[in-house]
């Protein structure tokens, strides 16, 4: 029991939400899970351990605004921790089609919002399309509420998509 306590002090743990038609939790699918470490400061610092901080590229970057790694996977770990702050538990949807290509689709995270479920979509820097969340959208028609893309620019509301500052996910 202990070492469960402690792993969730230490990881944030998003299941794949299978069948968003019913609950969340219901159709969790404990198999297919993405982990977040709780404290993006510390995924930030072990990613990047492997030099001495003085000649670590990253903090440069840092200071400079030129920063050229996977932006996206610490902005998602940063939603997930805003997330999980006030939420039990954290979900996603993932769909894979090797056929068929249209069939596929990933939605970063998924909430509860009263009866309806409400997609979000974690974006980094500038980003041209959004066809998983349209997809997504389309598909759950009749369960959808708010669709969210939280992004790294000011509050926007265009085809149908609220668009939110990074740092508003912990108002959802």
């Amino acid at each position: 029991m202990l070492k469960r306590k402690i792993y969730n002090e230490l990881v944030n743990t998003c299941f794949n939400a299978a069948d968003s038609h019913v609950g969340l939790a219901l159709s969790a699918n404990h198999a297919t899970q993405k982990c977040y470490m709780a404290d993006t400061g510390l995924l930030v610092t072990h990613a990047f351990q492997d030099k001495k901080y003085t000649d670590n590229e990253l903090y440069r970057a840092i200071l400079f605004d030129r920063l050229n790694i996977n932006e996206g996977m610490i902005m998602e770990n940063i939603v997930a921790q805003m997330l999980r702050h006030s939420r039990p538990h954290l979900y996603f949807y993932s769909r894979s089609d090797n056929r068929n290509r249209e069939n596929q689709m990933k939605i970063d995270f998924l909430i509860t919002e009263g009866k309806k479920i409400s997609p979000i979509e974690v974006k980094s820097g500038n980003y041209r399309s959004h066809s998983s969340l349209d997809k997504f959208c389309k598909h759950f028609s009749s369960v959808i509420g708010n669709s969210y893309i939280l992004y790294t620019k000011d509050i926007m509301m265009k085809d149908g998509i609220i668009h939110l500052p990074l740092y508003m996910a912990e108002l959802l």
